[in-house]
């Protein structure tokens, strides 16, 4: 929360030292808690812990700034902005629950129809789709404050000009991902897990399948953002909603009701139905901004 705060007051560097911060002493925390000073468990909690505390006073440190512009106020109208707020930021909320609720979906349709190996694999496809998500998080987060300032201020050249640049970055991120998961799917079983002979018969095709899903997976984290920054919190809703649970879930049991082996495209086609919505929308709401 503070870090969104600090990015719309101009003070995205230090959001970022924040957040590496405390990320960078989790990671030696973990070590140092759990195996110098052998305290298990309770050492890595203690290590995520003290890292969250670190993140929040480095970022704490902008209100002592003279740059710093926020200030607590007494709230008007506190339940209509408290559901306008609600609304505008439940689709990027949905985004992190729907990972849940599909990797429960898949788990469920994998153990009833592909076995252990099967899932060991999926195991390693949700890692690697996390970081996906993160890196199209970082374009949506960076390019949101941007787009919502020149929203405000009617200037819908300058929205045109981010949006080219933020989709760019979503291009790229997009192909690189796409690119690992075709031509080395080995890369990212040998990362995650020591693979048995049965693990490397199936790995590379099946991360092949889902990996195809990568090629659009970007773009529609970042329309969230975009839609939610220019005030249109239904498309936003409906992009991450169909792509969470409604056409993908949908899709996951017919799939593997069909063909079994099917299932890993379920998430392919997924984003392939919402890319047509979501482009459509943009182009729409791009173009409309004009005329305002």
């Amino acid at each position: 929360m503070l870090a969104a705060y600090l990015r719309n007051d101009n003070d995205p560097a230090l959001a970022t030292a924040g957040v590496l911060s405390g990320g960078i002493f989790n990671i030696f925390g973990d070590y140092v808690f759990v195996f110098v000073f052998d305290m298990g468990i309770y050492g890595a909690g203690l290590a995520t812990a003290i890292g969250a505390v670190i993140s929040t006073l480095v970022m704490l440190t902008h209100f002592l700034k003279k740059s710093n512009t926020l200030k607590l106020v007494r709230p008007k109208h506190f339940m209509a902005r408290l559901s306008q707020i609600t609304v505008t930021g439940f689709s990027t909320f949905f985004i992190d629950v729907a990972m849940g609720i599909l990797t429960i979906l898949f788990n469920r349709q994998i153990m009833k129809y592909l076995g252990t190996n099967a899932l060991s694999v999926y195991g390693i496809i949700v890692n690697v789709s996390t970081f996906v998500q993160c890196c199209a998080y970082s374009v949506g987060q960076a390019a949101q404050p941007i787009i919502s300032v020149n929203f405000g201020a009617h200037q819908p050249q300058r929205i045109q000009e981010v949006l080219k640049y933020a989709l760019m970055s979503v291009a790229f991120f997009s192909l690189l991902w796409t690119a690992l998961s075709l031509f080395a799917p080995m890369l990212f079983v040998c990362i995650f897990m020591t693979p048995t002979p049965e693990i490397m018969k199936i790995a590379p095709w099946v991360i092949r399948c889902y990996g195809l899903s990568f090629l659009l997976l970007p773009f529609h984290i970042f329309s969230t953002y975009y839609f939610q920054a220019i005030l249109k919190p239904r498309s936003a809703f409906i992009v991450s909603v169909s792509r969470g649970l409604v056409i993908s879930g949908v899709l996951i049991f017919i799939l593997s009701l069909i063909n079994p082996n099917a299932l890993w495209l379920a998430m392919v086609l997924t984003e392939i139905i919402v890319a047509i919505y979501a482009g459509v929308s943009m182009i729409k709401y791009t173009r409309h901004l004009s005329t305002q």
